[in-house]
């Protein structure tokens, strides 16, 4: 594990928080190779149903480029860090849990691939972001640039990989960057971490996994309609169909 990453919980709740401001919450290579770990105890942990991911001041400013005249010198060992990258990156893309980038302040390389993992990103309006590898001769890996795509579409992809410019918040919304735009990060991610976490957790990893597969090119098979007789057998259906006949709140 790392020093520079903390995991919490308060109640369904999770928080992963990027803890390094000295560096403005860089990643290294400890911190990527530490979070498919701390993903799986996630994963394991069935009272988490929602998990969150922050920074502090800076959500990440990315790779911790001290570490390329090192760890990341040559092929080789471009090779064994960007596996670290990828590994930590796929971590939480496929967690099956729902996951929010909480992002403040600057979200550049590495941390805009962290943010670009997650299911949902709420930024705030002094949130900056950048994908920087033509400022360094790396490529970009293949599933972040398709994460990117997925969100902004490939003309936007393109232009923030040719020109590694920064972008705002306000654009990073118009563009599908981020969901939300908000004064208060914080607060705002609370109450949406919390209104998910008190959903029918069938529905919502269920449409986690369908949507999921629908990017990567999926069609409806045997995978899907075995998500639809789960759901249509399991406690969550049953409460949610006697709540609303009884006219109260369910209690998932």
């Amino acid at each position: 594990m790392s020093e520079f990453l903390e995991l919490s919980a308060t109640g369904p709740v999770a928080t992963l928080t990027i803890n390094r401001p000295a560096k403005r919450n860089a990643m290294s290579y400890e911190m990527w190779s530490a979070l498919p770990g701390l993903l799986a105890g996630v994963s394991a942990d069935e009272s988490i149903r929602v998990l969150v991911i922050r920074g502090g001041e800076h959500f990440s400013a990315g790779a911790d480029i001290a570490e390329f005249s090192t760890l990341r010198r040559g092929a080789e060992g471009a090779a064994h860090y960007g596996e670290a990258v990828h590994n930590g990156e796929r971590a939480i893309a496929q967690l099956g849990k729902p996951t929010i980038a909480a992002i403040s302040g600057f979200c550049v390389g590495g941390g805009c691939e962290i943010a670009l993992a997650c299911d949902i990103r709420v930024a705030a309006e002094n949130a900056r972001f950048g994908i920087t590898p033509a400022k360094l001769g790396i490529i970009y890996n293949f599933t972040s640039t398709k994460a990117l795509v997925d969100a902004v579409g490939p003309a936007w992809a393109k232009q923030i990989l040719f020109s590694a410019d920064l972008i705002d918040a306000a654009t990073a919304l118009r563009i599908g960057l981020v969901n939300e735009v908000v004064e208060s990060v914080e607060a705002r991610v609370k109450e949406l971490s919390e209104q998910i976490a008190g959903r029918a957790q069938v529905s919502v990893r269920g449409a986690k996994k369908i949507i999921n597969s629908i990017t990567d090119g999926g069609h409806e098979d045997d995978f899907v309609r075995a998500l639809y007789a789960e759901a249509a057998s399991s406690a969550d259906y049953a409460e949610g169909v006697s709540a609303f006949l009884e006219k109260r709140p369910p209690r998932f």
